[in-house]
């Protein structure tokens, strides 16, 4: 027999309960990325170019938030190649709305030991960007990207603390763990020697800044890239050290660094190879030239349609500044000053759909409608 379940009954008060919980957690994932899914046993990590980890002090929504502007200014630095991509213009206003962006998310909790003795723990949020939504973001704002997949350069680095300089190959790779963890921030990798009997030889060219010899050392890797330094006591500064860059045999950059921490040189070391790299390779996608330019716009009916349109084009991080032209039968015309030029514009209006981007007459500015 089956028994009915009236209104009110604790079964039906259970039933409705899961149901608004179920409800609950997909607007939650649906509002601001998905939890990333794991298995038991496995540790949340970044992986690739469009995934970073930052720190947190809690697991709230406004920290989460800030967490996501830096992380995706990280992947944009990643993605160009180009550590200060987070001062041009128009990306400031994208990473203040991080979390369109975010394709899912994941907390780890790592324990380490502090000063005390004690245990310490330190929360990490990592995060798994949306590729197609950055690449698009990059390609409006006129943002150079670095493609993929990225070389390998060989990290020739030779270290004297007042006993010799020495040759660091593979048997010694946490001595060169500062540049080597660098160059996975810049969204490449470095590789290191063997360090064999016939390799440590080149300690004498490096020392002398003969790069051509430490091509030649290096012709058994691939690529035909050498990150070249040398890292030695400095009686005024503490270190300094000195980078030369070569790439299939032609030097692409040099330059020198002092300071009181070994470890930081060696990660200007990778930075410097990161920039050299980002000049010769990165890329920009069609976005225009950056200007002043002229629009109109139609579907203006009322003077809420007027604001609603004026607040929506300042909110736009490829528009620096709007300024209204003249009002005709045709539409409202603006002048619009771009950091990226119409492309980007466009790219951005499609996206949102708050107007449609319409087809002008031949040498007329372009024609859009709101919605």
């Amino acid at each position: 027999m089956v028994r009915a379940i009236r209104a009110g009954t604790p079964r039906t008060t259970f039933l409705r309960k899961i149901h608004f919980l179920m409800v609950a957690v997909a607007l939650l994932v649906a509002s601001s990325g998905a939890w990333a899914q794991r298995v038991e046993g496995d540790r949340a990590r970044a992986e690739g170019i469009y995934a970073t980890e930052v720190q947190v002090n809690g697991q709230g929504e406004a920290e989460r938030s800030g967490a996501f502007a830096r992380g995706l200014s990280q992947v944009l630095g990643k993605l160009s190649g180009d550590r200060s991509v987070s001062s041009k213009p128009g990306v400031g206003r994208e990473l203040r709305q991080a979390k369109v962006y975010v394709k899912a998310y994941d907390y780890r909790q790592d324990e380490g030991v502090g000063p005390t003795g004690a245990p310490s723990f330190r929360t990490t949020l990592v995060i798994q960007y949306d590729e197609e939504a950055v690449n698009d973001l990059a390609a409006t704002l006129g943002i150079a990207i670095w493609p993929q997949p990225r070389p390998k350069p060989v990290l020739w680095l030779a270290i004297d603390d007042g006993s010799g300089p020495r040759l660091v190959g593979l048997p010694q790779v946490n001595a060169a763990r500062p540049a080597l963890n660098r160059a996975v921030e810049r969204g490449y990798k470095l590789g290191l020697p063997t360090g064999n009997a016939a390799e440590q030889a080149t300690v004498g060219a490096i020392w002398r800044g003969d790069s051509a010899a430490v091509a030649r050392a290096s012709a058994r890797y691939s690529p035909p890239m050498q990150l070249i330094g040398k890292l030695y006591r400095d009686t005024t500064a503490g270190w300094k050290a000195d980078w030369t860059f070569v790439d299939a045999g032609k030097v692409l950059a040099n330059w020198s660094q002092t300071g009181p921490d070994a470890r930081q040189l060696m990660a200007g070391g990778a930075d410097g190879a990161a920039d050299a790299l980002m000049k010769r390779y990165a890329k920009r996608a069609p976005s225009g030239e950056p200007g002043l330019y002229r629009v109109t716009f139609t579907g203006i009916d009322s003077s809420d349609d007027f604001i609603r349109l004026a607040g929506y084009l300042q909110k736009l991080s490829v528009v620096r500044r709007i300024t209204p032209v003249r009002a005709s039968a045709q539409g409202l015309e603006y002048e619009l000053d771009l950091v990226s030029g119409m492309p980007g514009l466009n790219r951005l209006l499609v996206r949102d759909g708050v107007v449609d981007v319409l087809e002008g007459l031949e040498g007329q500015p372009p024609v859009y409608r709101l919605r």
